[in-house]
């Protein structure tokens, strides 16, 4: 059993399976809100430019880009959470992290740009826009708009417990918020301060590039495989420690990949247990894991019977043949020895240690059983890699 990997991989997350009813309800809430994104978006732009209005185009480029993050959402729901194949064992979710990539980075551009725009005009009073109330009322009926579809899309990601679904109501409520800057620049330049409409522009721009940088850095830290923050990997450490068996927890790695977590985990048991058993423990601590922590999709368990950052490796140690090799001449010598039904092999401290099981029908009395496993004991006498030999009888 020593350090044998038991690796529990029971498929990835089928949170957006195509034939279930879950995934039905994801890409019902997103399509609503596409729709709704989509017209929000080109109104906006419309109005923005026929009201002269340079808050509100980059508002409804703000839109855009939640238009944008449906879209991702459902093509994450369609090919990033596809079933592992033979060319991606570990899934199809990375796909999901290089379209947030690709989409945080787009995001990023298009803040700039406006950004720049409206720096330009800024600098250049005579190219100010001066909107209407076409923009503002159209800026006012964005924010009661896109909070419905706020509310609308986090009542759905409460009820199936969706992240993905969350960050976009969250999106959402982003491009409400934005009108309502967009709404002050706008009524501020209608009072008279011609200049409030481009720096409206000006925040706008700043939170789509905010949204892009969030998304890009999300999608980055998962290519080069980031952990979970301290307090996560601690508290699954502390469930680790929870399962019976388990006498230490070391090497405790933890990744994310799409919309999941992978962990990786070193699990110390009793160095005496059977390997069914430390598969058991093993099977217990991938149980509890999956089922108490949020989006955890698998974890490796690699059962111990020492802690291997501490103690000699057992690289180099003489394999199960080449001891049994040096022990049965010697074994051969000894009466009774014939009997040996059994030799288990425990790897620990860069030695081995050797159990014989013999039946009791092999000695006629307690001392004779003692001069057995007393010469049985002995034969290990010289072999420095065989740390002893234990014989017992049932």
């Amino acid at each position: 059993m020593g350090g044998a990997h038991h690796d529990h991989r029971h498929g990835h997350s089928t949170e957006f399976d195509p034939h279930d009813a879950r995934y039905q309800q994801v890409r019902h809430v997103t399509l609503v809100g596409a729709v709704v994104n989509l017209v929000v978006a080109v109104v906006k732009l419309i109005a923005g430019f026929v009201g002269q209005s340079q808050a509100l185009i980059a508002d409804g480029f703000h839109s855009a880009a939640d238009l944008a993050s449906d879209f991702l959402v459902l093509f994450a729901a369609k090919h990033g959470s596809r079933a592992a194949d033979d060319d991606h064992p570990y899934g199809h979710a990375r796909i999901e992290t290089l379209a947030t990539l690709g989409l945080g980075a787009a995001l990023i551009l298009t803040g700039l740009g406006v950004a720049w725009d409206a720096v330009s005009r800024l600098m250049h009073p005579e190219e100010l826009l001066v909107p209407g109330f076409l923009a503002l009322a159209v800026a006012c009926v964005s924010i009661f708009a896109k909070e419905w579809v706020y509310h609308y899309t986090m009542r759905t990601a409460r009820r199936l417990n969706s992240a993905l679904l969350h960050a976009n109501a969250w999106h959402s409520r982003s491009d409400a918020i934005a009108s309502v800057v967009a709404a002050i620049g706008i009524g501020g330049t209608l009072l008279g301060y011609t200049y409030l409409d481009a720096i409206g522009a000006l925040v706008v721009a700043w939170m789509i590039a905010k949204i892009g940088w969030d998304l890009a850095w999300q999608g980055g830290t998962e290519l080069i495989d980031t952990g979970l923050e301290e307090e996560q990997v601690e508290a699954i450490r502390k469930l680790i420690l929870g399962v019976a068996g388990v006498d230490a927890v070391h090497t405790l790695r933890t990744r994310r990949m799409g919309g999941g977590v992978l962990v990786d985990v070193h699990v110390l048991v009793d160095p005496r247990l059977s390997v069914s058993e430390g598969h058991y423990i093993s099977q217990a601590v991938y149980d509890r894991v999956v089922d108490e922590v949020e989006g955890v999709q698998d974890v490796l368990v690699h059962v111990d019977p020492e802690d291997d950052e501490r103690t000699t490796p057992i690289r180099g140690v003489p394999t199960r043949a080449e001891v049994i090799g040096w022990l049965h001449p010697r074994w051969a010598e000894i009466s009774g020895a014939q009997h040996i039904s059994q030799i288990t092999l425990h790897y620990l401290d860069g030695r081995v240690a050797v159990e014989l099981a013999l039946p009791l029908t092999c000695v006629s009395c307690l001392d004779d059983a003692r001069r057995l496993a007393d010469a049985l004991a002995d034969s290990a006498a010289g072999i420095d890699s065989v740390v002893s030999v234990r014989a017992s009888f049932f």
